[in-house]
């Protein structure tokens, strides 16, 4: 059988995957991973749920993602680590580098003569800038729900029914939900246009779009990556144009598709772990 091309990506973003949560759909991306070669790669936050860690869940094919991204590095792709809420702690890496990989807080990269700004989003998060708190009980919630839906989809795959995604459904019905993300984009877009970038790409509220917004006359493209909990989906940046990637099994043939998450808890501390990682890659 010959062995499926690769993909060729310019630019591919990547956000709120929350490796070491229930909810991180960690097989499925590493088959949207392996189908791609990226030039470059922009991790927009939310990689490893660093808030949930001390669950000591963190599955074989969660470590096979940080794998397969430092193989990346190895190979010569720049991988450029944005921070974000749930990953906060690395901030106090930023301006870290090693080889080609980095950690940012933000990054302004010039795509085809046009000016992209790249951030998490958490910034403009009022819950996020003002009560944290409340943003981590907040978290603790939405990570029992995603618990819940695990449990709903492992009887989905028994049955062989499709899985289905209960706080996407419950962000989409809820008022509060939408008028929230509807602020986010515009407060996110309006301070883009003053600075006149052409392009503002975030992540954070696991809502992935492609749009244009304007104000006072002047326009530019939003873009959210979205996540890989609910919607698994991912940004690709290529040939001068942006397209939003959304993950579909059928892609992959009967034998590739992502079989639903296993519980493959771990023993080992949050430190333990840490070590395990330094040790892999000769750190």
């Amino acid at each position: 059988m010959t062995k499926k091309k690769k993909r060729k990506i310019d630019v591919l973003v990547l956000s709120d995957i929350h490796l070491g949560t229930f909810g991180c759909n960690a097989k499925e991306l590493l088959n949207y991973l392996k189908s791609v070669k990226p030039k470059k790669v922009v991790l927009n936050g939310d990689i490893i749920d660093i808030w949930q860690f001390k669950k000591r869940y963190w599955p074989k094919s969660h470590m096979k993602i940080i794998k397969h991204i430092f193989g990346w590095v190895s190979e010569g792709v720049e991988v450029i680590y944005i921070t974000g809420n749930h990953d906060e702690m690395l901030r106090k890496f930023t301006g870290f580098s090693m080889g080609k990989l980095s950690i940012v807080n933000k990054v302004v990269m010039e795509l085809d003569g046009k000016k992209a700004w790249f951030f998490h989003g958490d910034v403009f998060d009022v819950t996020m800038s003002h009560s944290k708190w409340l943003a981590k009980l907040g978290a603790v919630g939405y990570d029992f729900l995603i618990l819940i839906n695990y449990v709903v989809n492992s009887g989905c795959s028994f049955i062989g029914k499709e899985k289905i995604s209960l706080s996407k459904k419950i962000k989409d019905k809820v008022k509060g939900a939408v008028k929230f993300i509807n602020n986010f984009e515009t407060t996110v877009t309006d301070i883009a246009i003053e600075k006149s970038y052409d392009y503002v790409v975030c992540g954070h509220i696991h809502q992935p779009l492609i749009k244009e917004f304007s104000n006072n006359g002047r326009r530019i493209m939003y873009l959210n990556s979205g996540d890989w909990i609910e919607n698994l989906t991912a940004l690709e940046y290529s040939n001068g144009h942006w397209s939003l990637y959304k993950y579909d099994a059928s892609e992959f043939g009967p034998k590739k598709q992502a079989k639903s998450a296993e519980v493959e808890p771990s023993d080992q501390s949050a430190k333990e772990l840490f070590q395990e990682l330094l040790k892999e890659f000769n750190l």
